[in-house]
């Protein structure tokens, strides 16, 4: 954990290492969505990607990662998301710490994730499928 704080600087900031748009995340070919909120906040609005086949989407709040880390899978891309990054940036360290090398947070929240996933997109996606 030390030496992941040490690379935590202002370069690694300001170059937003540490984050991923929803654009850009929907891009890659096998992704995981680690969705950290609480199971309350994902009965209420939930977040499955049933038509987005190269995502992955599973909820594991917060509280439970130590105990669940094996339902995550280290060879792929994980992208952390929660509303406001809060509980993304501790589980990104946390992830680090465990030997996982591909995890970014997802930028932008629920505004920046429903964005990305207006009509227009959902159908591109479809469509593509056909």
């Amino acid at each position: 954990m030390k030496q992941i704080l040490k690379n935590l600087t202002l370069d690694f900031f300001g170059k937003g290492k540490h984050k991923i748009t929803p654009e850009k995340f929907f891009e890659i070919e096998d992704v995981f969505l680690l969705d950290v909120r609480s199971k309350e906040e994902a009965s209420s609005i939930s977040i499955r990607m049933e038509h987005h086949s190269n995502v992955e989407s599973v909820n594991i709040p917060i509280n439970e990662i130590p105990d669940r880390i094996n339902e995550i899978p280290k060879e792929k891309f994980v992208a952390v998301f929660c509303p406001a990054n809060v509980r993304s940036a501790i589980v990104y360290a946390y992830l680090l710490s465990k030997g996982f090398s591909k995890v970014r947070i997802v930028e932008g929240g629920y505004s920046a994730l429903t964005e990305a996933l207006k009509p227009g997109q959902i159908l591109k996606i479809i469509q593509s499928k056909k």
